[in-house]
């Protein structure tokens, strides 16, 4: 090392440089001599159909990288509060991580973060969120079937047991009639984290949505999902995408799905609402309106439900400190994606959310005739 020590600055960046393109150079011929395994080309239904018949795993383990635009440029940051708390999540603006998938339906996928991790767990009983930038545990416990004394993991496996995979006709036509309203491609061979694979796109037939296209890529071997994106139909690159890097096949610890809290954990038990369950149920006429404008993939839909006078709860849904939009002398609070737009707003004890894959213009040319 004393001969690199003694190098001028100038030629030590020239070797530097050498070096780079030498492995650059490299790569490049690797990848021009099919060194990455692709599986041979196979017709959608077939792929699809041997994804679904092949034999369960024992178990994955990978490590995953989660990329999220979708607040991007949404202006969330400067509005401090629970606006800015959102757009810094992992969830929201992407990270790298891990995930662990047990035989049994158990999940646990962990996201790095400079404030702190974000874990995210289920156990087939309760999906549990933990926030380590604020100490804060969410907790979610999934409804069981109805009569039956088996949780949802139990049935799963139950039914993976039981039923036999549709055949590749029935496949077919299924294709068939989603090709009636979206353009559907092949399999397209390639390799996701050193898996041969096949990945489809589907995208809308129908223009005047910013929803352009999704994406999936599955093991053609395992049938095990190793990519998703979605796509806006103004961006050539993903809006979310969650992708493996490496990936291995087999039983996972039962001790990795254990999870403590550190000391000081806030908890957030998260319940679905439920009509007539605790006494506080709205009367028929309170019940919220839903109603949509326009069709297909660029419906706009509008929800209407009674303010609630006196409680503690914000009058808009979007989360506080949202960017503010002028309807005519009527404040609203809008959040504009590249795959959709939000917009909230109060009159006369009425509150109104709009949602559509649409751009804000639309929105509110729709909430001013409203």
């Amino acid at each position: 090392m004393n001969i690199l020590r003694r190098l001028p600055l100038s030629r030590l960046l020239l070797l530097c440089t050498l070096v780079v393109a030498v492995g650059v150079s490299a790569t490049a011929l690797a990848s021009a001599l099919g060194s990455s395994p692709t599986p041979a080309p196979a017709p959608l239904p077939v792929a699809v159909h041997d994804a679904l018949a092949a034999p369960p795993v024992d178990g994955v383990s990978a490590s995953v990288k989660l990329t999220n635009h979708l607040l991007e440029g949404a202006n969330l940051a400067s509005g401090g509060g629970e606006a800015s708390q959102l757009s810094s999540s992992p969830l929201l603006s992407g990270a790298s991580g891990r995930l662990w998938i047990a035989k049994d339906g158990r999940v646990r996928l962990e996201l790095q973060a400079e404030r702190g991790d974000t874990q995210l767990l289920y156990d087939g009983h309760t999906l549990k969120l933990y926030d380590a930038s604020t100490n804060t545990l969410y907790q979610y416990a999934v409804p069981s079937h109805e009569g039956s004394g088996e949780t949802d993991s139990d049935a799963a496996q139950d039914s993976a047991r039981t039923h036999e995979p549709p055949s590749v006709d029935k496949i077919e036509e299924a294709i068939s009639h989603l090709q009636q309203h979206a353009h559907v491609s092949g399999a397209l061979p390639t390799d996701v984290a050193g898996q041969p694979a096949y990945t489809v796109r589907i995208s809308p037939n129908e223009g005047g949505s910013l929803l352009g296209a999704v994406e999936l890529s599955w093991d053609a071997v395992r049938g095990v999902p190793l990519r998703a994106a979605v796509y806006s139909s103004s961006s050539s690159a993903p809006v979310i995408e969650l992708a493996a890097s490496s990936i291995s096949y087999g039983a996972v610890d039962g001790s990795v799905f254990d999870f403590t809290p550190p000391p000081g954990v806030k908890v957030e038990d998260v319940r679905a609402s439920r009509e007539g369950g605790d006494g506080s149920e709205r009367t028929a006429g309170e019940h919220p309106k839903l109603t949509t404008h326009g069709h297909g993939v660029s419906t706009i839909a509008v929800l209407e439900s009674k303010s609630g006078t006196g409680s503690k709860a914000p009058s808009s849904p979007l989360p506080a400190g949202s960017p503010k939009v002028n309807l005519g002398g009527l404040s609203a609070s809008e959040l504009a994606t590249p795959l959709g737009t939000l917009l909230s707003f109060e009159r006369s004890g009425v509150t109104y959310l709009l949602a559509g894959s649409v751009t804000p213009s639309s929105i509110e040319a729709v909430a001013r005739g409203l």
